[in-house]
Protein backbone atom coordinates (compact mmCIF):
# COMPACT_ATOMS: atom_id res chain seq x y z
CA UNK A 1 0.00 0.00 0.00
CA UNK A 2 2.72 2.63 1.19
CA UNK A 3 4.46 1.73 -1.96
CA UNK A 4 1.81 2.48 -4.13
CA UNK A 5 1.48 5.74 -2.77
CA UNK A 6 5.11 6.39 -2.48
CA UNK A 7 4.56 5.97 -6.53
CA UNK A 8 1.56 8.56 -6.94
CA UNK A 9 4.63 10.77 -4.96
CA UNK A 10 6.64 10.66 -7.34
CA UNK A 11 4.64 10.22 -10.10
CA UNK A 12 3.62 14.10 -10.05
CA UNK A 13 6.14 14.74 -7.51
CA UNK A 14 4.33 13.78 -4.13
CA UNK A 15 3.09 11.46 -1.65
CA UNK A 16 -0.65 11.45 -0.46
CA UNK A 17 -2.07 11.41 3.33
CA UNK A 18 -5.42 9.81 4.29
CA UNK A 19 -7.77 11.23 6.87
CA UNK A 20 -8.43 8.95 10.51
CA UNK A 21 -11.02 10.06 12.79
CA UNK A 22 -12.89 9.28 15.93
CA UNK A 23 -16.69 10.22 15.63
CA UNK A 24 -19.50 9.18 17.63
CA UNK A 25 -23.22 9.72 16.46
CA UNK A 26 -24.93 7.87 13.07
CA UNK A 27 -26.36 10.40 11.57
CA UNK A 28 -29.12 9.48 12.67
CA UNK A 29 -31.38 10.69 15.82
CA UNK A 30 -28.25 9.80 18.66
CA UNK A 31 -26.01 11.83 16.27
CA UNK A 32 -24.64 14.58 19.15
CA UNK A 33 -25.83 18.01 18.48
CA UNK A 34 -23.52 20.77 16.62
CA UNK A 35 -21.28 23.03 18.65
CA UNK A 36 -21.72 26.37 19.14
CA UNK A 37 -20.07 28.74 16.81
CA UNK A 38 -18.02 30.41 19.21
CA UNK A 39 -17.38 26.78 21.18
CA UNK A 40 -14.20 25.76 20.72
CA UNK A 41 -13.92 21.81 19.21
CA UNK A 42 -10.92 19.71 19.12
CA UNK A 43 -11.10 17.66 15.83
CA UNK A 44 -8.69 14.88 15.19
CA UNK A 45 -7.77 13.74 11.30
CA UNK A 46 -5.93 10.11 10.64
CA UNK A 47 -4.24 9.81 7.23
CA UNK A 48 -1.70 7.80 5.52
CA UNK A 49 1.24 8.31 3.27
CA UNK A 50 -0.22 11.94 1.59
CA UNK A 51 -2.90 13.60 0.82
CA UNK A 52 -1.58 16.93 0.37
CA UNK A 53 -3.51 18.36 3.10
CA UNK A 54 -0.57 19.46 5.50
CA UNK A 55 -1.17 23.06 4.31
CA UNK A 56 -5.29 23.05 4.09
CA UNK A 57 -4.84 22.29 7.63
CA UNK A 58 -4.34 25.61 9.20
CA UNK A 59 -6.17 27.43 6.26
CA UNK A 60 -9.17 25.41 7.66
CA UNK A 61 -8.52 26.68 11.08
CA UNK A 62 -8.16 29.92 9.75
CA UNK A 63 -11.51 30.03 8.61
CA UNK A 64 -12.91 28.05 11.80
CA UNK A 65 -11.19 30.25 15.11
CA UNK A 66 -12.90 27.57 17.36
CA UNK A 67 -11.72 24.63 15.78
CA UNK A 68 -8.58 22.92 16.03
CA UNK A 69 -7.29 19.98 14.54
CA UNK A 70 -4.76 17.38 15.45
CA UNK A 71 -3.44 15.83 12.30
CA UNK A 72 -2.69 11.81 12.86
CA UNK A 73 -0.21 10.88 10.20
CA UNK A 74 0.88 7.60 9.69
CA UNK A 75 3.91 6.38 7.06
CA UNK A 76 2.15 2.97 5.73
CA UNK A 77 -1.07 2.10 4.77
CA UNK A 78 -1.47 -1.57 5.74
CA UNK A 79 -0.65 -0.90 9.85
CA UNK A 80 -2.83 2.14 9.33
CA UNK A 81 -5.96 -0.11 7.91
CA UNK A 82 -4.88 -2.95 10.53
CA UNK A 83 -5.12 0.05 13.22
CA UNK A 84 -8.27 1.33 11.73
CA UNK A 85 -10.37 -2.08 12.05
CA UNK A 86 -9.21 -2.49 15.47
CA UNK A 87 -10.41 0.37 16.73
CA UNK A 88 -13.72 0.18 15.08
CA UNK A 89 -13.91 -3.30 16.76
CA UNK A 90 -12.90 -1.54 20.23
CA UNK A 91 -15.18 1.02 19.60
CA UNK A 92 -12.86 3.24 20.58
CA UNK A 93 -9.76 5.30 19.94
CA UNK A 94 -10.15 6.34 15.93
CA UNK A 95 -9.98 9.91 14.52
CA UNK A 96 -13.19 12.32 13.71
CA UNK A 97 -12.47 11.64 10.27
CA UNK A 98 -10.74 8.92 9.12
CA UNK A 99 -8.86 8.20 5.74
CA UNK A 100 -10.17 4.61 4.17
CA UNK A 101 -8.01 3.14 0.91
CA UNK A 102 -10.62 2.28 -1.94
CA UNK A 103 -8.40 -1.22 -1.32
CA UNK A 104 -10.22 -1.48 2.12
CA UNK A 105 -13.35 0.29 1.43
CA UNK A 106 -15.48 -3.34 1.33
CA UNK A 107 -14.33 -4.37 5.04
CA UNK A 108 -15.23 -0.89 6.08
CA UNK A 109 -18.82 -0.81 4.17
CA UNK A 110 -19.38 -4.27 6.13
CA UNK A 111 -19.04 -2.64 9.22
CA UNK A 112 -21.18 0.35 7.67
CA UNK A 113 -23.24 0.64 11.55
CA UNK A 114 -20.04 1.81 12.67
CA UNK A 115 -19.69 5.20 10.19
CA UNK A 116 -22.32 8.10 10.26
CA UNK A 117 -24.38 8.57 7.13
CA UNK A 118 -22.77 11.42 5.45
CA UNK A 119 -25.61 12.12 3.17
CA UNK A 120 -27.88 12.82 6.90
CA UNK A 121 -25.26 14.84 8.97
CA UNK A 122 -22.93 16.85 5.69
CA UNK A 123 -23.03 20.20 4.67
CA UNK A 124 -25.28 20.24 1.28
CA UNK A 125 -22.96 21.76 -0.54
CA UNK A 126 -21.23 18.09 -0.34
CA UNK A 127 -23.96 16.59 -2.56
CA UNK A 128 -23.57 13.59 -4.90
CA UNK A 129 -23.04 15.94 -7.89
CA UNK A 130 -20.02 16.87 -6.67
CA UNK A 131 -18.01 13.74 -7.20
CA UNK A 132 -17.80 11.59 -10.43
CA UNK A 133 -20.96 9.16 -10.49
CA UNK A 134 -18.63 6.09 -9.82
CA UNK A 135 -16.75 7.53 -7.16
CA UNK A 136 -19.61 8.45 -5.00
CA UNK A 137 -21.62 5.47 -5.60
CA UNK A 138 -18.96 3.28 -4.61
CA UNK A 139 -18.90 4.48 -0.51
CA UNK A 140 -22.70 3.29 -0.33
CA UNK A 141 -23.25 0.62 2.08
CA UNK A 142 -25.82 -1.76 0.59
CA UNK A 143 -28.72 0.31 2.36
CA UNK A 144 -27.50 3.18 0.79
CA UNK A 145 -25.73 4.77 3.52
CA UNK A 146 -23.18 6.93 2.18
CA UNK A 147 -20.22 6.42 4.81
CA UNK A 148 -17.23 8.60 3.25
CA UNK A 149 -16.75 11.57 0.51
CA UNK A 150 -14.24 10.91 -2.11
CA UNK A 151 -10.91 12.14 -2.57
CA UNK A 152 -8.21 11.35 -5.33
CA UNK A 153 -8.44 8.44 -7.77
CA UNK A 154 -6.61 6.61 -10.17
CA UNK A 155 -7.73 6.62 -13.46
CA UNK A 156 -6.10 3.93 -15.65
CA UNK A 157 -3.78 4.80 -19.22
CA UNK A 158 -1.43 2.63 -20.72
CA UNK A 159 2.34 3.37 -20.76
CA UNK A 160 4.99 1.98 -23.03
CA UNK A 161 8.23 2.15 -24.03
CA UNK A 162 8.63 4.51 -27.20
CA UNK A 163 12.24 3.01 -28.30
CA UNK A 164 11.12 -0.36 -27.60
CA UNK A 165 8.01 0.21 -29.83
CA UNK A 166 10.02 1.52 -32.70
CA UNK A 167 12.92 -1.58 -32.26
CA UNK A 168 10.03 -3.89 -32.81
CA UNK A 169 8.88 -1.99 -35.99
CA UNK A 170 5.07 -0.90 -34.05
CA UNK A 171 4.02 2.39 -34.20
CA UNK A 172 5.29 5.09 -31.24
CA UNK A 173 3.18 8.13 -31.58
CA UNK A 174 0.67 7.92 -28.92
CA UNK A 175 -2.72 8.53 -30.79
CA UNK A 176 -1.47 5.60 -33.39
CA UNK A 177 -0.76 3.24 -30.66
CA UNK A 178 -4.18 2.99 -29.72
CA UNK A 179 -5.53 0.41 -31.78
CA UNK A 180 -3.07 -1.89 -30.09
CA UNK A 181 -4.68 -1.14 -26.50
CA UNK A 182 -8.39 -0.92 -27.76
CA UNK A 183 -9.22 -4.20 -26.25
CA UNK A 184 -7.45 -7.37 -24.14
CA UNK A 185 -7.97 -9.69 -27.08
CA UNK A 186 -5.98 -6.38 -29.14
CA UNK A 187 -2.85 -5.94 -26.69
CA UNK A 188 -2.32 -9.72 -26.43
CA UNK A 189 -2.21 -10.16 -29.70
CA UNK A 190 -0.03 -7.14 -30.17
CA UNK A 191 2.37 -8.42 -27.53
CA UNK A 192 2.83 -12.03 -29.18
CA UNK A 193 3.70 -10.13 -32.16
CA UNK A 194 6.05 -8.14 -30.24
CA UNK A 195 7.45 -11.37 -28.46
CA UNK A 196 8.57 -13.05 -31.88
CA UNK A 197 9.58 -9.77 -33.42
CA UNK A 198 11.87 -8.95 -30.91
CA UNK A 199 12.84 -12.63 -29.99
CA UNK A 200 11.58 -13.04 -27.00
CA UNK A 201 11.45 -9.86 -25.26
CA UNK A 202 8.75 -9.59 -22.60
CA UNK A 203 6.00 -7.32 -23.61
CA UNK A 204 4.64 -6.54 -19.90
CA UNK A 205 5.95 -6.53 -16.54
CA UNK A 206 3.65 -8.83 -14.49
CA UNK A 207 0.51 -10.73 -15.20
CA UNK A 208 -1.63 -10.20 -11.93
CA UNK A 209 -1.42 -6.72 -12.81
CA UNK A 210 -3.34 -6.54 -16.05
CA UNK A 211 -5.21 -9.80 -14.23
CA UNK A 212 -6.16 -7.04 -11.74
CA UNK A 213 -7.02 -4.65 -13.75
CA UNK A 214 -8.88 -7.05 -16.13
CA UNK A 215 -11.20 -8.14 -13.38
CA UNK A 216 -11.89 -4.79 -11.59
CA UNK A 217 -13.23 -3.55 -14.62
CA UNK A 218 -15.75 -6.49 -14.18
CA UNK A 219 -19.56 -5.76 -12.59
CA UNK A 220 -18.76 -7.68 -9.89
CA UNK A 221 -15.23 -9.04 -8.59
CA UNK A 222 -14.33 -12.01 -6.45
CA UNK A 223 -17.33 -11.77 -4.14
CA UNK A 224 -20.69 -11.71 -5.39
CA UNK A 225 -23.29 -9.14 -4.19
CA UNK A 226 -24.88 -11.80 -2.19
CA UNK A 227 -21.42 -11.63 -0.53
CA UNK A 228 -20.34 -15.21 -1.00
CA UNK A 229 -17.45 -16.14 -3.09
CA UNK A 230 -17.86 -15.92 -6.97
CA UNK A 231 -14.50 -16.84 -7.85
CA UNK A 232 -15.85 -20.14 -9.94
CA UNK A 233 -19.27 -18.81 -10.64
CA UNK A 234 -18.10 -15.56 -12.27
CA UNK A 235 -16.87 -16.04 -15.82
CA UNK A 236 -15.57 -12.83 -16.39
CA UNK A 237 -12.82 -13.94 -13.81
CA UNK A 238 -12.00 -17.14 -15.64
CA UNK A 239 -12.51 -15.13 -18.91
CA UNK A 240 -9.56 -12.83 -17.62
CA UNK A 241 -7.61 -15.97 -16.30
CA UNK A 242 -7.37 -17.70 -19.80
CA UNK A 243 -6.19 -14.48 -21.50
CA UNK A 244 -3.35 -13.40 -19.12
CA UNK A 245 -2.17 -17.42 -18.72
CA UNK A 246 -1.91 -17.87 -22.26
CA UNK A 247 -0.05 -14.23 -22.50
CA UNK A 248 1.87 -15.75 -19.99
CA UNK A 249 2.45 -19.15 -22.40
CA UNK A 250 3.33 -17.06 -25.27
CA UNK A 251 6.16 -15.28 -23.22
CA UNK A 252 4.93 -12.13 -22.98
CA UNK A 253 5.39 -11.70 -18.81
CA UNK A 254 8.58 -10.46 -17.70
CA UNK A 255 7.57 -12.67 -14.89
CA UNK A 256 8.26 -9.78 -12.26
CA UNK A 257 6.66 -9.61 -8.78
CA UNK A 258 5.21 -5.77 -8.69
CA UNK A 259 7.18 -3.80 -6.31
CA UNK A 260 9.80 -5.99 -5.95
CA UNK A 261 13.71 -5.24 -6.47
CA UNK A 262 13.32 -7.18 -9.66
CA UNK A 263 10.37 -4.87 -10.68
CA UNK A 264 11.89 -1.95 -9.86
CA UNK A 265 15.06 -2.22 -11.99
CA UNK A 266 13.00 -3.61 -14.65
CA UNK A 267 12.17 -0.30 -15.45
CA UNK A 268 15.63 0.90 -15.80
CA UNK A 269 16.66 -2.17 -17.50
CA UNK A 270 13.98 -1.93 -20.22
CA UNK A 271 12.70 -5.59 -18.89
CA UNK A 272 9.42 -5.31 -20.52
CA UNK A 273 7.87 -2.73 -22.98
CA UNK A 274 4.07 -1.82 -21.77
CA UNK A 275 2.65 -1.48 -18.64
CA UNK A 276 -0.53 -0.87 -16.40
CA UNK A 277 -0.90 2.91 -15.67
CA UNK A 278 -2.77 4.20 -13.56
CA UNK A 279 -2.05 8.18 -12.76
CA UNK A 280 0.18 8.03 -9.62
CA UNK A 281 2.36 5.18 -11.56
CA UNK A 282 3.94 7.92 -13.94
CA UNK A 283 5.78 8.59 -10.23
CA UNK A 284 7.15 5.20 -9.79
CA UNK A 285 8.34 4.62 -13.84
CA UNK A 286 10.29 8.28 -13.18
CA UNK A 287 12.03 6.82 -9.73
CA UNK A 288 12.42 3.66 -10.95
CA UNK A 289 13.42 4.04 -14.72
CA UNK A 290 15.91 6.85 -13.96
CA UNK A 291 16.75 9.99 -15.58
CA UNK A 292 18.91 8.14 -18.26
CA UNK A 293 15.54 6.78 -19.52
CA UNK A 294 13.39 10.48 -19.47
CA UNK A 295 11.48 10.44 -23.20
CA UNK A 296 11.76 7.04 -23.73
CA UNK A 297 8.83 6.48 -22.23
CA UNK A 298 5.04 7.56 -23.03
CA UNK A 299 1.77 7.58 -22.11
CA UNK A 300 -1.41 7.29 -23.98
CA UNK A 301 -5.27 7.75 -23.51
CA UNK A 302 -5.92 4.39 -23.82
CA UNK A 303 -7.10 1.58 -21.54
CA UNK A 304 -8.33 -2.26 -22.90
CA UNK A 305 -11.61 -2.74 -22.44
CA UNK A 306 -12.62 1.54 -22.10
CA UNK A 307 -11.18 2.56 -18.55
CA UNK A 308 -10.49 1.71 -15.33
CA UNK A 309 -9.43 3.07 -12.01
CA UNK A 310 -6.72 1.67 -9.70
CA UNK A 311 -6.13 3.51 -6.06
CA UNK A 312 -7.74 6.40 -4.60
CA UNK A 313 -9.06 6.84 -0.91
CA UNK A 314 -12.26 8.24 1.08
CA UNK A 315 -12.53 10.85 3.97
CA UNK A 316 -15.01 8.46 6.94
CA UNK A 317 -16.76 9.90 10.31
CA UNK A 318 -16.69 6.83 12.51
CA UNK A 319 -19.66 6.84 15.02
CA UNK A 320 -17.13 7.29 17.93
CA UNK A 321 -16.67 10.99 17.17
CA UNK A 322 -18.22 13.46 19.50
CA UNK A 323 -18.25 16.18 17.39
CA UNK A 324 -19.70 14.39 14.18
CA UNK A 325 -21.54 17.14 12.64
CA UNK A 326 -17.83 19.62 12.59
CA UNK A 327 -15.97 16.03 11.58
CA UNK A 328 -18.16 16.13 8.32
CA UNK A 329 -17.66 19.82 7.93
CA UNK A 330 -14.01 19.25 7.90
CA UNK A 331 -14.28 16.22 5.45
CA UNK A 332 -16.39 17.97 2.97
CA UNK A 333 -14.29 21.07 2.39
CA UNK A 334 -10.80 19.24 1.98
CA UNK A 335 -12.94 17.06 -0.75
CA UNK A 336 -14.43 20.21 -2.19
CA UNK A 337 -13.00 20.61 -5.74
CA UNK A 338 -10.83 23.72 -4.80
CA UNK A 339 -9.05 22.14 -1.97
CA UNK A 340 -8.55 18.93 -3.98
CA UNK A 341 -6.69 21.44 -7.09
CA UNK A 342 -4.38 23.08 -4.03
CA UNK A 343 -4.20 18.89 -2.82
CA UNK A 344 -3.18 18.10 -6.35
CA UNK A 345 -0.54 20.58 -6.76
CA UNK A 346 0.99 20.03 -3.49
CA UNK A 347 1.04 16.34 -3.79
CA UNK A 348 0.12 14.91 -7.42
CA UNK A 349 -3.53 13.33 -5.93
CA UNK A 350 -5.34 13.18 -8.77
CA UNK A 351 -8.97 14.77 -7.81
CA UNK A 352 -12.17 12.86 -8.35
CA UNK A 353 -14.33 15.59 -8.04
CA UNK A 354 -16.21 17.02 -11.19
CA UNK A 355 -15.79 20.03 -11.09
CA UNK A 356 -11.87 19.84 -11.03
CA UNK A 357 -11.90 17.33 -13.79
CA UNK A 358 -12.12 20.54 -15.91
CA UNK A 359 -10.20 23.09 -13.95
CA UNK A 360 -7.59 24.72 -16.00
CA UNK A 361 -4.40 24.02 -13.45
CA UNK A 362 -5.06 20.22 -13.52
CA UNK A 363 -5.73 20.24 -17.35
CA UNK A 364 -2.64 22.22 -17.54
CA UNK A 365 -0.39 19.75 -15.90
CA UNK A 366 1.95 18.44 -18.33
CA UNK A 367 5.12 15.72 -18.03
CA UNK A 368 8.57 16.76 -19.34
CA UNK A 369 9.69 13.05 -18.96
CA UNK A 370 6.69 11.56 -20.54
CA UNK A 371 7.71 13.61 -23.60
CA UNK A 372 5.73 16.52 -22.49
CA UNK A 373 2.56 14.86 -22.38
CA UNK A 374 -0.86 16.66 -21.35
CA UNK A 375 -1.19 13.92 -18.24
CA UNK A 376 -3.47 16.53 -16.67
CA UNK A 377 -6.21 16.45 -19.54
CA UNK A 378 -5.01 12.98 -20.48
CA UNK A 379 -5.95 11.32 -17.17
CA UNK A 380 -8.88 13.49 -16.78
CA UNK A 381 -10.45 12.07 -20.04
CA UNK A 382 -9.82 8.43 -18.51
CA UNK A 383 -11.54 9.18 -15.25
CA UNK A 384 -14.60 9.61 -17.70
CA UNK A 385 -14.40 6.68 -18.91
CA UNK A 386 -15.37 4.57 -15.91
CA UNK A 387 -19.08 3.85 -15.86
CA UNK A 388 -20.39 2.64 -12.09
CA UNK A 389 -18.09 1.16 -9.34
CA UNK A 390 -17.30 -2.84 -9.09
CA UNK A 391 -19.02 -4.15 -6.38
CA UNK A 392 -16.49 -5.12 -3.79
CA UNK A 393 -17.93 -7.49 -1.01
CA UNK A 394 -15.50 -8.41 2.23
CA UNK A 395 -12.65 -10.40 2.00
CA UNK A 396 -12.01 -8.92 -2.09
CA UNK A 397 -8.63 -7.26 -1.21
CA UNK A 398 -7.41 -10.40 0.23
CA UNK A 399 -7.99 -12.61 -2.55
CA UNK A 400 -6.54 -9.94 -4.96
CA UNK A 401 -3.86 -9.78 -3.04
CA UNK A 402 -3.22 -13.13 -1.36
CA UNK A 403 -4.60 -15.56 -3.81
CA UNK A 404 -4.85 -14.25 -7.43
CA UNK A 405 -1.33 -13.10 -7.44
CA UNK A 406 0.37 -15.69 -5.69
CA UNK A 407 -1.60 -18.09 -8.79
CA UNK A 408 -0.22 -16.05 -11.07
CA UNK A 409 3.06 -15.84 -10.43
CA UNK A 410 2.71 -19.84 -10.20
CA UNK A 411 2.10 -20.06 -13.09
CA UNK A 412 4.68 -17.58 -14.60
CA UNK A 413 7.45 -20.16 -12.65
CA UNK A 414 5.77 -22.94 -14.29
CA UNK A 415 2.57 -24.29 -12.62
CA UNK A 416 -0.33 -25.11 -15.82
CA UNK A 417 -2.87 -22.67 -15.74
CA UNK A 418 -5.40 -25.45 -14.59
CA UNK A 419 -3.21 -26.19 -11.36
CA UNK A 420 -2.67 -22.41 -11.23
CA UNK A 421 -6.75 -21.44 -11.09
CA UNK A 422 -7.28 -24.44 -8.40
CA UNK A 423 -4.69 -22.80 -6.46
CA UNK A 424 -6.32 -19.01 -6.72
CA UNK A 425 -9.75 -21.33 -6.05
CA UNK A 426 -8.83 -23.39 -2.81
CA UNK A 427 -6.58 -19.87 -1.80
CA UNK A 428 -10.25 -17.92 -2.29
CA UNK A 429 -12.38 -20.33 0.00
CA UNK A 430 -9.39 -20.30 2.95
CA UNK A 431 -10.06 -16.49 3.09
CA UNK A 432 -13.77 -16.09 2.73
CA UNK A 433 -14.38 -19.40 5.01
Amino acid sequence: MRTIRNGLVLALGITMTALGATACGGGGDNTPPAAGPNEHVDLTLATFTEFGYEALIPEYERLHPNIKITHRKTGQGGPYHQDLITKLAAGSGLADVAAVEEGHLSDVLDKGSKFNDLSKIGPADASPDRWLGWKYDAAKTKDGKVIGYGTDIGPLAMCYRKDMFQAAGLPTDPEAVKPLFATWDSYFAAGADYVSKTKGKAWFDSASQNFNAMVNQLPQGYIGSDDKLAVESNQGIKDAWTKVTDAVAKGESAKLTAFSNEWNTGFKQGAFATKVCPAWMLGVIKEQAGPENAGKWAVTAAFPGGGGNWGGSYLTVPTQSKHPKEAAELAAWLTAPEQQIKAFQAKGTFPSQVKALSDPALLSQTDAYFGGAKVGELFAEQAKKVQKPQYKGPGDGQIQENAASPALQAVEQGKSAADGWQQLVDSAKKITR
